[in-house]
């Protein structure tokens, strides 16, 4: 597969004009006050399971209008002492899965909180068990397009403002150093992971991994490849209806959280990714406000690092707690 968006040096510099709401703090504000006006406390379940070196409880914690959210909390067995908990977000289609599916965090030592993606969990992995109560407007398969007519309506305000209620919780649970959350995700997981990390001060760290939900407009029309390509579905039926449904991604865009994000961030990208292009996570990057690295892949497509970036992100997030 060739490259096809620009070469890393143009990367390096580029810095694209984004298009942000004039009340898109506002937006948020009531947003994340509606949900915090519910209050509701994380529910924990000790889970028997085969493991033997962590502890598992089942989690439902309130996360949009209250809705009752799914989420794994890891522990490494034995550990006593408050710990530092990674809230990880998940990639388009899959679910929390079941415990033994994400083991490296609390392997390595940390808390760690696997939240579930609402209405999603039956494209791959092991399952999701968050539905998604609330309709939309018209919109095409996949998630991107539903409530896409108005942000108040996006699906993916539903999704943030979980994410934001996982750290919430997180700070809460049993054993977790409240001062000492970090956030993470690859692909649709880093688009949220940018978006908590932009909407809650004082993370300790966020490691957007890949992310998707960045700069809308030049990812929309350079991959043909879903999720972004669902926009162009959707615009190819609904002539006329751009300005409307671009103003609604802008209330989402990856690059707007970023210029509000004050954690250190390790972020990473891939130079033959067709589902997030390169541009659109540099894009992000260069906005981002707080203190930030990233590393290229320079022959990899979506899948980027993988166990290659989560050793990195291990040994980066070390010497950030320390």
């Amino acid at each position: 597969m060739p490259r096809f968006d620009l070469p890393l040096n143009e990367l390096e510099d580029y810095r694209p004009g984004v298009a942000e709401p004039d009340d898109f703090d506002d937006f948020w504000r009531r947003t994340l006050a509606d949900a915090r006006a519910v209050r509701a406390e994380a529910l924990l379940r000790p889970m028997p399971t085969v493991l033997r070196t962590v502890d598992v409880w089942d989690v439902t914690f309130p996360g949009f209008a209250g809705d009752p959210v799914k989420a794994w909390y890891l522990r490494p067995a034995g550990r006593t002492e408050p710990l530092p908990v990674v809230v990880e977000y998940l990639g388009y289609g899959g679910g929390r899965g079941l415990p033994v599916d994400r083991l490296a965090w609390s392997a390595a030592g940390y808390g760690h909180l696997i939240m579930d993606t609402r209405g999603q969990g039956s494209g791959w992995g092991s399952g999701g068990h968050t539905p998604d109560p609330h309709g939309s407007g018209p919109a095409g398969p996949g998630f991107l397009t539903r409530g896409i007519d108005d942000p108040v309506d996006a699906y993916y305000r539903r999704v943030f403002t979980d994410g934001v209620r996982a750290v919430d919780a997180a700070r809460t649970l049993p054993g977790a150093d409240a001062d000492r959350i970090v956030v993470t995700g690859g692909s649709q997981g880093g688009g949220i992971t940018l978006a908590v990390a932009g909407l809650v001060p004082g993370l300790a760290a966020a490691m957007p991994d890949v992310p998707f939900l960045c700069h809308f407009e030049r990812a929309v029309g350079l991959t043909d490849r879903d999720p972004y390509a669902e926009v162009v579905r959707y615009l190819a039926v609904h002539r006329g209806a751009d300005k409307r449904v671009f103003r609604t991604l802008s209330y989402l865009d990856g690059v707007n959280f970023a210029r509000r994000a004050d954690a250190p961030a390790l972020f990473s990208t891939a130079l033959m990714d067709l589902t997030c292009p390169p541009s659109t996570v540099f894009a992000a990057f260069h906005a981002y406000a707080g203190p930030r690295e990233i590393d290229v892949f320079p022959h990899n497509d979506h899948e980027g690092g993988q166990s290659y970036q989560l050793t990195r992100q291990a040994e980066w997030l070390a010497e950030q707690l320390a």
